[in-house]
């Protein structure tokens, strides 16, 4: 099976990305009793960085690898935030979302989806950001440190509460230094692992509105599904 041709890894991809962006921005406000107080020590850290941010702009690499640790293929991606707002760039997709309608771009069919934000939603995606899905989804400790690089980090293992999640397994790497997730590693129920890496992130940019609005001028012939009517 190659990397790029089919479906399911494209939306396993993306899929996977939103959660990790979740991990990476992770904002948990209650504590449960059945996580590690050192791990939600390293993670309020890691939010306190994040909350004092007015926006964001994160450059990430993905990398896909078979259930023997062999590389499948390696994409490149871009993420915008700005308080409910957020873009998400990865090889072949886009998603934008103004906070209020999400739109789903699809590069190779010239394709846009458009839907509504559902606040009520038990779907993982970055407008969760400043919610405590984080203590009520998963549960979660320190597995200890270890080098990456140049970086000394701290590998905080996830175990997702839902078992009808199609990964069983998150690790999140967190820079003792600037208290930063810096990568994570997610394995699904075929034990194929998706690695992302922070390769650069930015703060307090200025970042227009228009960033995250998509914008049907720009590509010429698109066809829209527009499930908000």
């Amino acid at each position: 099976m190659t990397y790029l041709a089919p479906l399911y890894y494209q939306f396993s991809c993306m899929k996977m990305l939103l959660v990790f962006l979740n991990g990476f921005f992770a904002l948990s406000t209650c504590y449960s009793q059945n996580n590690d107080p050192d791990a939600k020590m390293i993670l309020d850290q890691a939010s306190a960085k994040i909350k004092s941010y007015k926006t964001i702009k994160a450059v990430f690499t993905l990398q896909l690898q078979d259930a023997q640790g062999t590389p499948q293929g390696t994409k490149k991606g871009t993420v915008l935030m700005k308080g409910n707002k957020y873009y998400v760039q990865i090889t072949g997709q886009e998603i934008y979302s103004d906070g209020k309608t999400i739109w789903t771009y699809d590069k190779s069919a010239n394709e846009v989806t458009i839907t509504k934000v559902d606040p009520g939603s038990s779907t993982i995606s970055p407008q969760k950001l400043l919610t405590n899905f984080y203590d009520k989804d998963f549960i979660y400790k320190v597995n200890g440190e270890q080098k990456m690089g140049t970086k000394t980090v701290v590998e905080i293992e996830m175990t997702p509460t839902d078992k009808t999640q199609n990964f069983h397994k998150i690790y999140l790497y967190v820079d003792k230094k600037s208290h930063l997730v810096s990568s994570g590693k997610f394995l699904d129920k075929s034990n194929s692992r998706y690695i992302y890496n922070i390769d650069s992130l930015s703060g307090n940019l200025n970042i227009s509105d228009a960033s995250f609005v998509f914008d049907k001028s720009k590509h010429p012939g698109v066809e829209e599904v527009n499930l908000t009517q």
